[in-house]
């Protein structure tokens, strides 16, 4: 099969989608309304709330929404072949990943930028509010230790990749100063996002040659250092105001995605290279070398952010919605970023399945199982020489997928020559995209782990208090830095997996009860739907990786704290998730019968007239 026929059937039903659908959830079903104030106005700080132009608060909610899991799941995923993981990208992203996104930023916008946990508590039941609360923290700090993980393989024993991203902080922080604070007071987005973009890709370069050069000792670090740095960037990212650090980044790291997934297609549209995987293969039955499960359900768990992704509605309720400028923004912002998302994930299947299966499963999987599977490799020489790296074994899907994107991007005319260029832009592409998901996931972490104290202490909820905020973010980092230190890919990612899937259920039921206190019921089904279904999918997975992959653990010495742990927390998850979801059916239930909705529910929204919805 060619990849450029099915790259512009994806494109065009994307386009469809984002026009029709997404204009008739925000005009029909959540009646957006620039009259109204956003907390971004109302209670404007410098802090937390801040109102920010619509492309650049596009490009900090798709950088930190836009983590490992569109790059690493689809990739993972191919281990099933090629049409499993493509239908459900595209299909899982449209009716339920980017209404999951766009339905929760616009209810944290109208419960004055709170988080999900408090609009559970207010638009359900106050003990659903707390069960919600404990759940998504976990959850949380589980989600940032399977994406940090990520960052660490790829970076470990990388100099050029470590001096690439540690110079885009520096970056980041003259372009928020020039952004936000330079003269004039009004805010600038030109100047500072092309001297940003410039800067950044002469730190590319130049790594290159700093890799060479007699700092590369010093900038060579094992996966626990690397894990340390990841840890005090997160603490420190996490608790400076957005606009110095995280808003500026995560735009300058927009750039370079949205630019590298434009210049992928480009290559697509150039090469069109044909998928060298079937559409499906042996492994949807199971006993995979890479995921050991059946396609039902891991496929849906494993592709994670890629389709829905609870991760998103945690930023949308986080930051996003406490910089939205305007409610008509929130369409753009919401949904298309998620589907921006999806793209990214059909990219990442399409690179990895234009590899030759034996190359693909070389990588990612260990030499002594890849031997029992009598494939043979056929361009793993190549490309190991070429970038100068040991390519072989080198599982968790980064590594893989930047072969696969440097493949296609070889094919350009006059392009072949700079193979090791290619490769080393695809993994500092793979670490920006998730480090802005570690620094806002730490971030919305802390405003969860301040509203849990602060109902025990309550100076501990004041999220403006710097001991506080410090204090709080500490917890936080060490608790995710841990699990990553102690863990490996292959016990993190099914907890992750599982965990950011079973999140998204509690938003969608969260997001159910807000359409139905909203006088919406006659909509509800549009997110009580996609609810049901990854409800049941990630709970069978969940019990299904405690059986099959966590419990195991606890049979070993070595391994068994951890095996007990991850057991433990895979079920404080599906116990959470099941709290939640049956507190939402019966609120909903209560609500249909008459009974009167919680006093802080945002209520029926004021209708005057139709709201059209023009195409963006």
């Amino acid at each position: 099969m060619n990849t450029l026929t099915v790259l512009i059937i994806i494109l065009c039903f994307y386009a469809l989608a984002y026009r029709y659908y997404s204009a008739f959830l925000a005009a029909k079903v959540l009646v957006l309304k620039d009259a109204r104030a956003t907390p971004a106005h109302t209670y404007k700080d410098g802090q937390n709330y801040s109102p920010t132009p619509k492309w650049v608060l596009f490009g900090h909610h798709f950088a930190a929404i836009a983590g490992a899991g569109p790059l690493v799941g689809p990739t993972l995923a191919a281990q099933f072949g090629f049409a499993p993981g493509l239908l459900w990208l595209v299909l899982g992203a449209v009716i339920a990943g980017a209404v999951q996104d766009f339905t929760v930023l616009v209810a944290s916008v109208r419960h004055q930028g709170k988080s999900l946990a408090e609009i559970a508590r207010t638009e359900i039941s106050p003990f659903a509010g707390l069960v919600a609360m404990i759940a998504i923290l976990f959850i949380l700090l589980v989600t940032l230790a399977g994406l940090g993980i990520v960052v660490v393989n790829a970076l470990s024993a990388s100099p050029w990749g470590v001096f690439t991203i540690g110079m885009t902080i520096p970056i980041a922080i003259g372009m928020g100063l020039y952004m936000f604070k330079g003269p004039g007071g009004t805010i600038r987005v030109a100047v500072p996002s092309g001297v940003g973009v410039t800067l950044l890709m002469a730190a590319l370069i130049g790594g290159h040659f700093v890799a060479n050069s007699s700092w590369a000792g010093a900038l060579t670090f094992t996966p626990h250092q690397i894990t340390l740095l990841l840890a005090t960037y997160g603490f420190i990212a996490s608790t400076l105001p957005v606009w110095l650090l995280l808003t500026p980044r995560d735009y300058l790291s927009t750039y370079v995605k949205l630019g590298t997934i434009a210049v992928l297609i480009l290559g697509i549209f150039i090469v069109h290279p044909n998928i060298q995987f079937f559409a499906t293969t042996s492994y949807i039955h199971g006993d995979g070398p890479i995921i050991g499960g059946n396609l039902f359900p891991f496929l849906f768990v494993t592709i994670a952010c890629g389709a829905i992704s609870g991760f998103h509605s945690l930023v949308s309720s986080g930051t996003t919605s406490k910089m939205l400028d305007k409610e008509t923004d929130a369409r753009f912002i919401g949904y298309g970023a998620m589907v921006a998302e999806s793209l990214v994930g059909v990219m990442a299947l399409i690179a990895a399945c234009s590899m030759a299966p034996g190359d693909y499963f070389a990588i990612n999987t260990s030499p002594a199982v890849f031997a029992k599977l009598g494939l043979p490799t056929v361009n793993l020489s190549y490309f190991s020489h070429a970038v100068g790296e040991n390519l072989v074994g080198r599982t968790g899907g980064a590594v893989s997928l930047a072969v696969g994107m440097a493949q296609i991007f070889r094919g350009i005319p006059g392009m072949d020559r700079l193979i090791g260029y290619w490769y080393h832009y695809a993994i500092m592409f793979e670490a920006l995209f998730i480090l802005t998901t570690v620094d806002a996931g730490t971030r919305v972490a802390r405003y969860v782990l301040h509203e849990l104290l602060g109902k025990v202490y309550k100076p501990l909820g004041n999220q403006k208090s710097i001991p506080a905020g410090v204090l709080i973010a500490a917890m936080v980092v060490l608790c995710w830095g841990y699990l990553i230190y102690t863990g490996n890919i292959s016990t993190i990612w099914p907890l992750f997996g599982a965990g950011n899937q079973l999140l998204a259920t509690i938003a969608l039921a969260v997001a159910t009860v807000f359409l139905v206190n909203m006088g919406k019921a006659r909509y509800a089904w549009l997110t009580a739907v996609p609810a049901v279904f990854v409800g049941i999918t990630t709970v069978t997975a969940g019990v299904l990786s405690v059986k099959n992959i966590f419990w195991p653990l606890t049979k070993v010495a070595h391994t068994a704290f951890q095996g007990y742990m991850d057991s433990t927390l895979m079920v404080i998850f599906i116990v959470g998730v099941i709290l939640v979801v049956g507190n939402a059916a019966i609120r909903i239930w209560k609500t249909l019968h008459g009974e009167a909705i919680p006093i802080e529910a945002f209520g029926p929204s004021e209708e005057n007239g139709p709201i059209k919805m023009r195409c963006c």
